[in-house]
């Protein structure tokens, strides 16, 4: 925190700021900025609150954030939810036992097959059951079983980045990067390790990684298969996303007309080999080109760029399509229409309902809006719930 309150009071004062003219230039109230130079708070400041103040400072997030990580750890609940796949990523077990018991190929393969669409339904209960036998045996059959064991090792980093899992995310994310056969089913795995240093605050490793990767997989548009194209776009989608969070959005914008390219050459949303973690093509590029303008505080551009997402077709994955639902929402709050808010919240909730609880950004959103509201409707009050709103 001290690091932060340096920097920050040193860029201001070479600025020629005073306190209250950069937090008027940052959006940000002066006792926000008080607090921050003054080290008084306790809690170290959102990843938000230190990209806005970057902007009239001239620097870039990472720069303010000096080395420290934003993303808390998850409550207790979700610490003992996740205990089993968590010991079955973190120390794979290969316990021989009877011979009739033991697993075999066919039957991991077909017992993935049916894993696959809890993970694309955010059926979280169930997997918290059914994926660290899984795990176990899949890591039993060794070699024999690499394909499988790689996608499984891909859906369970997936997981546990979006449940704030993180050592068990970088663990499963490693190990399937290391056995990877080609560098498109790679490409899948650090697409996620890109989200995952995105959700720890850590910018300027994830610009690098997506950068290297983006350069490395970039195709000839003209000849590039569907695979490449989605994999490219998706690299280069990632770029956009860190570039807009470390203040630099000449950066994000230029990554985001490059995926757009490559969405344009698709022509429609792409799920290489039906995996619904890379859906790729023009909604997906749309809801995050609304996604950036959302980071950037720019509320009635989200809602207009809302408005021309597509419709139909293959949907982006549950996890994209409900973050844009959270953007809309926040813009509704931020915008004081708060029945908006409540009623994208609402059905966020009514179909994805194990997912909205692991959302820290769906708890601000319904903080703001109970802020702002003299009394809670019923509606209020069980998104307040789901979301764990602290009284």
């Amino acid at each position: 925190m001290s690091a932060i309150r340096d920097r920050v009071r040193e860029l201001r004062k070479r600025a020629g700021l005073t306190q209250r003219e950069l937090a008027k230039a940052a959006g940000v109230s002066f006792r926000t900025v008080e607090n921050i130079e003054q080290g008084s708070s306790s809690t170290t400041p959102r990843l938000e609150t230190l990209r806005k103040l970057a902007v009239p400072l001239r620097t870039t997030t990472t720069y303010l954030q000096a080395g420290v990580q934003h993303e808390s750890d998850p409550d207790a609940a979700t610490v003992d939810r996740w205990a089993g796949v968590r010991g079955a990523i973190l120390k794979p077990p290969v316990v021989p036992g009877p011979e009739d018991e033991q697993p075999t190929l066919a039957g991991v393969h077909a017992l993935l097959r049916d894993t696959e669409p809890l993970f694309a339904g955010d059926k979280f209960a169930d997997l918290a059951v059914v994926l660290p036998p899984l795990l176990r045996d899949a890591e039993t059959l060794g070699t024999e079983a690499r394909r499988a064991r790689v996608r499984l090792l891909q859906l369970s980093g997936w997981l546990m980045v979006q449940t704030r899992q993180f050592e068990a995310a970088e663990v499963a994310l490693r190990r399937a990067l290391d056995d990877a056969s080609d560098k498109i089913e790679a490409s899948a795995t650090v697409n996620t390790q890109c989200w995952l240093l995105l959700r720890q605050g850590k910018l300027g490793a994830a610009r690098e990684l997506s950068v290297k990767w983006a350069d490395d997989l970039e195709p000839r548009l003209s000849r590039a298969t569907p695979d490449e194209l989605s994999a490219w776009g998706w690299m280069q989608l990632r770029v956009s996303a860190a570039s807009v969070r470390d203040g630099r959005p000449g950066d994000a914008d230029d990554a985001l007309r490059f995926a757009y390219a490559a969405a344009v050459a698709l022509g429609r949303e792409h799920s290489p080999g039906g995996d619904f973690l890379r859906t790729f093509g023009p909604t997906t590029v749309a809801i995050k080109r609304a996604e950036n303008a959302s980071v950037q505080g720019k509320h009635d551009t989200v809602l207009h760029l809302a408005e021309k997402v597509p419709r139909g077709g293959v949907r982006p994955t549950s996890n994209n399509w409900n973050r844009h639902r959270l953007d809309k929402a926040n813009a509704y709050a931020e915008l004081r229409d708060y029945a908006g808010a409540v009623e994208e919240l609402g059905g966020v909730l009514r179909d994805s309902p194990e997912w909205l609880p692991n959302q820290r950004f769906a708890r601000d959103i319904v903080g703001t809006v109970v802020s702002k509201r003299r009394t809670l409707t019923p509606e209020i009050r069980e998104l307040a719930d789901a979301v764990a709103l602290p009284a």
